[in-house]
């Protein structure tokens, strides 16, 4: 005699074949207590009643169905997850290319924004000091001396020369006076060559007489009444007179010396008053200039 199975031992369709065969026997018993007692007559035929071994093999193939599901909605689970995966992949290099552009342009727009270190310039528009001719003695007569000016910067010359020239103000210098060399004329504001033919010039941008800064004036020395032809008699201790609408400033000579005519630095502001007087040099050569520097003095 087999041995009989414990519950815990039994399959599946084990346990639902042991489950419909309680099932089925009470329900028989049922009915045939039905039949005796005259309340039930047995209509139902076999037909309605399968065996239990057909109902088996019905419970196998409903089972098989589902299984079959199942194993394509796995697949079709695994196939989600990995567009799932391939999505979240692009995602994080859409983000992470999307920031290497943001900051690259954020590295251009620095770029852009970003202004170099600006640095103090001179207030000096020429390339070459002012009152540069040729002298009157030479052939053709007397002009102004290109030859002085480097090929290149010939246009940005003639273009500064011919500027518009600054209305005087209250400030500025009107009239110079040295007496040590008997000079005495009129100041006119910029020191083209047409400025130059009504006197003593003062650049363009140079200080005001009295102020911080350096009074740039400067005058022919052997055309156009020879203003400045004796700036080289000036020694230290000479006084310089500069007259405006409204006072006059005492300047003593501190310094004279002989320079090229490309040494544009003496023009450059000073931290002191300042004035600084500027000829050809020699006389009727002109090869050169003559530079006087002088400090303020006194005012009156």
């Amino acid at each position: 005699m087999p041995k009989q199975k414990s519950p815990q031992d039994l399959t599946l369709d084990e346990l639902r074949w042991l489950l419909v065969s309680k099932r089925r026997a009470a329900r028989e018993e049922r009915l045939d207590r039905y039949r005796r007692t005259g309340r039930a007559l047995r209509i139902v035929s076999d037909l309605d009643n399968p065996p239990l071994d057909s109902w088996r093999a019905s419970s196998t193939a409903e089972e098989a169905l589902p299984a079959g599901r199942s194993r394509g909605r796995r697949v079709m689970d695994g196939l989600l997850l990995l567009i799932e995966v391939v999505a979240v992949v692009g995602f994080i290099f859409i983000l992470f290319n999307g920031l290497n552009v943001l900051r690259e342009l954020n590295q251009e727009v620095a770029a852009v924004i970003e202004q170099p270190t600006l640095t103090p310039t001179p207030l000096i528009g020429a390339v070459v000091l002012p009152s540069g001719h040729i002298p009157p003695n030479a052939p053709g007569g007397t002009r102004f001396n290109e030859d002085e000016i480097p090929e290149h910067l010939r246009p940005l010359v003639s273009s500064w020369y011919n500027a518009p020239v600054p209305t005087p103000g209250p400030e500025q210098a009107m009239r110079i006076q040295i007496p040590a060399i008997e000079v005495d004329a009129p100041v006119v504001q910029g020191d083209g060559w047409e400025q130059l033919k009504k006197g003593v010039a003062q650049h363009p941008g140079s200080a005001d007489p009295g102020a911080r800064g350096n009074v740039v004036l400067s005058a022919h020395n052997d055309i156009f009444g020879e203003i400045f032809r004796n700036l080289d008699r000036l020694v230290p201790g000479d006084l310089v007179f500069l007259h405006t609408n409204q006072r006059s400033y005492t300047y003593v000579v501190v310094d004279t010396k002989v320079v090229e005519p490309t040494a544009v630095e003496v023009m450059a502001p000073t931290t002191q008053p300042t004035t600084t007087l500027i000829s050809c040099y020699p006389y009727l050569k002109d090869n050169l200039r003559i530079v006087v520097i002088t400090r303020l003095q006194t005012s009156g």
